[in-house]
């Protein structure tokens, strides 16, 4: 043999031995791998039954110990604890992908980083690189509502498929995606439900919703809270998506009533926010009709789209993606009693109508399947939770480069000034405005969601919408700019734009209502005045005049105030003097009430839970100096629960003993403050000299779903204390009153009769320009004051939180 061909000979025997020596070792390490993922356990029996299961549910502690030992067990699986939720139970996610992605979960993060912000990008090819190389960040939320409960239960299975399955569409999933899974983003829920749940299983009350509110401060309302941010858990999942990972895909996974379609999935019905970009629209329907065509072939019946859910509304888990260049959608699967089935007759169904579906029972084209009705079962839940899911993260798999593409040029559009429709560069927050608390809080906002602001630091000259003439103004040093070309634009637009909703009535004339509210304006709700600045003469050299606010402090310490001290909040009480204060907090289960609570613990004020059995024991006075009413309707605070919906205990209101010890109370000399509906049982009965013009009003003949509206308020009243003359606050379908004995009435504010209309939808607003807004009638030696509007509306007015304080501090002893 030569030495040529000797040589050539051993380097095949060593390329045999290096590659056999390579597979040898792959091999090893695969076994390895399908060994340590053979031992991972399933939902079933690490809890001794499979989630979804008739009767069977898991708390919180359980979810979190299954994931913690699927992160131990799957390379797949990565659980983290990004925070703690309000009542300190660990908030966790779980990361979901192909083990080299997961051992890479920085490299991604940095990824999304830069396609969410293209300012970062240096060229086209750095650009191409990041589509190559990117993975398609789907974020999957569970059971915000935590009596919609399956879907929590749901994520420890999906978590487990996923991680186990060695099919290759799931093989395909974990390479091309990273699945941001969420149990629950209200953990504290979970478990307030799971108690009562076992607590009632067995007896007549079994499947009822907890007596209690299942957010500790907002209930349902934790899903309304994604612009202002007021929840610990909002913020943590805002940081999560908006400041880490920016996915592209948010689904927000919940369930609706029993009786109706069985599952809805976008597209949604109209109408849609101008501040969506036309092609975000187009992927959430086209996404939205693969689901429903995955459920329809997978033989689930009753699936709708295109009905009840819209896309108008800002404040929603599922809607802020929006408003991030995210594709953010929605399902709502019938629900049992908790984890009890429940039968289902066709009447029920006959009966069942929504926007976009006249009848459960009647075919159409978004609604092309009727389920025939039968036995419904959390399984049922779970499975089309399931199905819907893995479509999600399927259609993300197989079009990845098209979902991170659209993400890059969603965020490159969002800058272009084409997008406001004119040459508006930035929003002003000019400084000197008189509460500084607010300012900094709107600021925190903003920074919070990614926003970028700027705080000036040398005098501007801008040519803002508000100036006469359009001259330059000159802005004095600390205000505050956010600019428009940012990728942030659609979310600053939604947020400081009056919305306008559109004219929808029927040919009755009947209005139809919006899924939530129609305006939320959240500088006009703050009591903020802002302008729109249409050009800047030092632009663009403005190097040395701004700089970037990094974070919330900063803005605090600039204004002077007191820095947040962990979740304590940094706010001084505003009532100067000694009150004995009281909230009255039924087994009703208000959200009002919950923020109200809210409220007085942020700002720091002293008060007491004030129960039904206190109420009707009497002697109020004799503990308290100001009791306050949250919006309840009066027959919900008298009569309470039914006797037989729940035990004794969480039964029976305040009943006509407690009425009586209320006007005691006042007549002694107390302040009773009732907020909106809660009017109604002080106007009725106790007999004061003020009737709501609103009462029995049909929505053909006046219409007002959560605006906001202008006041004209007395400022030399007590009650307006450092409140200006015009004021905007939140009417809800709300009340507006005339007295019935002018001078037992002393009024504080009235609804505004010229510019009543500031941001959302009133119809018919001649019947209650100039009626009254706020006003305070003297009973004995004390006196009820009403509030026509919401003055705390889900933490976010803070313009009017003024009204509510000064109240307060006119009971005091």
């Amino acid at each position: 043999m030569t030495r040529h061909k000797f040589e050539f000979a051993v380097a095949i025997i060593a390329a045999i031995l290096f590659f056999s020596h390579q597979s040898n070792t792959s091999f090893a390490q695969n076994e390895k791998s399908k060994s340590r993922e053979a031992r991972v356990s399933s939902p079933q029996e690490f809890l001794g039954f499979r989630p979804g299961t008739d009767r069977t549910i898991a708390d919180w502690r359980q979810i979190t110990s299954y994931f913690a030992r699927l992160d131990r067990a799957s390379t797949s699986v990565r659980v983290e604890t990004i925070g703690e939720t309000t009542l300190k139970r660990p908030f966790i996610v779980a990361y979901v992908s192909a083990p080299e992605n997961i051992r890479e979960l920085d490299k991604f993060k940095e990824i999304q980083r830069k396609l969410a912000d293209p300012r970062t990008i240096s060229d086209d090819a750095e650009r191409d690189r990041l589509l190559r190389d990117g993975k398609t960040i789907v974020a999957i939320t569970c059971s915000i509502h935590s009596t919609e409960i399956v879907a929590s239960q749901m994520s420890m299975q999906l978590a487990y498929d996923l991680a186990t399955a060695r099919d290759n569409t799931t093989r395909e999933i974990l390479k091309n995606t990273i699945l941001l899974l969420i149990p629950s983003v209200n953990p504290d829920g979970i478990d307030i439900v799971a108690d009562w749940y076992r607590k009632t299983l067995g007896t007549v009350y079994e499947g009822t919703n907890p007596p209690e509110l299942y957010h500790h401060y907002a209930g349902h309302d934790n899903n309304r809270d994604w612009f202002m941010l007021n929840l610990r858990e909002t913020r943590l999942v805002t940081r999560l998506f908006w400041k880490e990972w920016f996915p592209e895909i948010v689904y927000d996974i919940h369930q609706q009533n029993q009786v109706g379609p069985r599952f809805f999935i976008p597209p949604f019905y109209d109408p849609a926010n101008p501040n969506i970009d036309p092609r975000l629209i187009r992927e959430i329907g086209l996404l939205g009709s693969k689901v429903a065509a995955d459920l329809e072939a997978a033989h689930f019946a009753g699936v709708i789209t295109n009905a009840q859910f819209d896309m108008w509304w800002h404040g929603g888990l599922r809607t802020s993606p929006y408003y991030h260049n995210s594709i953010g959608i929605l399902s709502e699967a019938a629900s049992a009693k908790l984890m009890t089935p429940v039968e289902i007759t066709r009447e029920q169904l006959a009966s069942s109508n929504t926007r976009g579906m006249p009848s459960a029972v009647l075919a159409a084209t978004n609604y092309p399947n009727p389920w025939p009705a039968g036995m419904w079962r959390p399984g049922d839940i779970m499975a089309m939770e399931m199905t819907a899911a893995r479509s999600v993260l399927t259609m993300a798999a197989k079009f990845r480069v098209g979902y991170l593409r659209n993400f890059v040029e969603l965020s490159q559009n969002a800058m272009s000034t084409k997008s406001t429709g004119g040459n508006a560069l930035a929003y002003l927050i000019e400084a000197g405005q008189g509460d500084d608390e607010t300012v900094a809080r709107l600021i925190e906002i903003l920074i919070d969601q990614g926003v970028e602001v700027f705080r000036m630091n040398r005098e501007l000259h801008l040519k803002a919408a508000v100036t006469v003439g359009g001259d330059y103004v000159e802005v004095p040093l600390g205000s505050y700019l956010i600019f428009l070309a940012q990728p942030a634009r659609w979310n600053i637009q939604a947020l400081f734009e009056p919305q306008v909703y559109p004219d929808r009535r029927g040919q009755t004339g009947e209005a139809e209502p919006p899924y939530d509210v129609a305006g939320w304006t959240l500088p006009m709700q703050m009591g903020i005045e802002t302008s729109l600045v249409a050009s800047i003469r030092e632009y663009p050299d403005l190097s040395g005049r701004i700089k970037l606010v990094q974070d919330a402090s900063e803005v605090r310490r600039h204004l002077g105030l007191a820095l947040r001290q962990g979740e304590s909040s940094p706010i001084p009480n505003p009532i100067r003097k000694p009150v004995r204060l009281a909230l009255y907090r039924g087994w009703t289960s208000s959200i009002d009430e919950g923020w109200t609570r809210w409220l007085f613990e942020t700002f720091n004020v002293p008060y007491e839970s004030l129960r039904d059995s206190e109420v009707r024991k009497g002697n109020l006075r004799d503990r308290y100096d100001v009791i306050v009413l949250s919006s309840q309707r009066a027959v919900e605070i008298i009569e309470g629960n039914a006797n037989k919906a729940y035990p004794e205990e969480f039964t029976g209101g305040i009943t006509k003993d407690g009425v009586e010890n209320f006007r005691r109370f006042v007549e002694d000399g107390g302040t009773l403050i009732c907020f909106d509906a809660a009017c109604e049982l002080a106007i009725k009965h106790l007999s004061l000299p003020l009737r709501n013009v609103l009462e029995g009003v049909k929505r053909t003949d006046f219409y007002c779903p959560g605006s906001i509206l202008g006041l004209d308020v007395n400022v030399k009243d007590a009650f307006a204390k450092g409140l200006r003359e015009r004021v905007d606050a939140y009417f809800i379908n709300s009340s507006a009153f005339e007295a019935t004995d002018a001078a037992r009435v002393r009024v504080t504010a009235r609804y505004a009769q010229k510019g009543l209309l500031r941001s959302g939808w009133l119809i018919a607003e001649d019947r209650i320009a100039g009626r009254i807004a706020l006003a305070s009638v003297t009973l004995g030696k004390g006196k009820v004051v009403l509030f026509g509007f919401r003055p705390q509306h889900r933490g976010q007015t803070w313009g009017t939180f003024p009204f509510i304080f000064n109240a307060i501090e006119s009971g005091s002893r």
